[in-house]
């Protein structure tokens, strides 16, 4: 089992999604930002250390909001998922096809990873769009 983070990452009143590349699992599909927990890392150093590496923007990551446990079709991910604000930079697609700031209702008109599923439901009954 891989335990991979994400962040909702918010700027305003919007968040950022990422488009996943053509050649890895879950091809094109959107998600939330962050990738696979490293030996000797926390889950928060994790995060920052991804979004670092995908985006090239700092982040403040705040409280931990889902944990989903997912089975694909070849690999069985724990993802803790936390709440986090931008701080710092322009972001650039360095490691996935494509970003977007979106507001949280765009949410539903965007093809999501089968794990980020979870999250954007809980998300569009949250509220937290108001």
């Amino acid at each position: 089992m891989l335990i991979v983070t994400a962040g909702i990452i918010k700027k305003g009143n919007k968040i950022l999604i990422t488009q996943r590349k053509d050649e890895k699992n879950q091809a094109l599909k959107w998600e939330f930002p962050g990738g696979k927990l490293e030996e000797d890392e926390t889950p928060k150093e994790c995060l920052r250390r991804e979004i670092m590496e995908e985006l090239d923007i700092k982040i403040e990551i705040e409280d931990i909001y889902e944990v989903v446990y997912h089975k694909y079709e070849n690999v069985t991910i724990l993802l803790l998922c936390y709440m986090a604000k931008y701080i710092l930079g322009n972001p650039r697609a360095i490691e996935c096809n494509d970003f977007k700031w979106i507001e949280i209702e765009e949410l539903k008109d965007y093809d999501l990873a089968e794990a980020d599923k979870k999250i954007r439901n809980k998300l569009l009954g949250s509220g937290l769009n108001n």
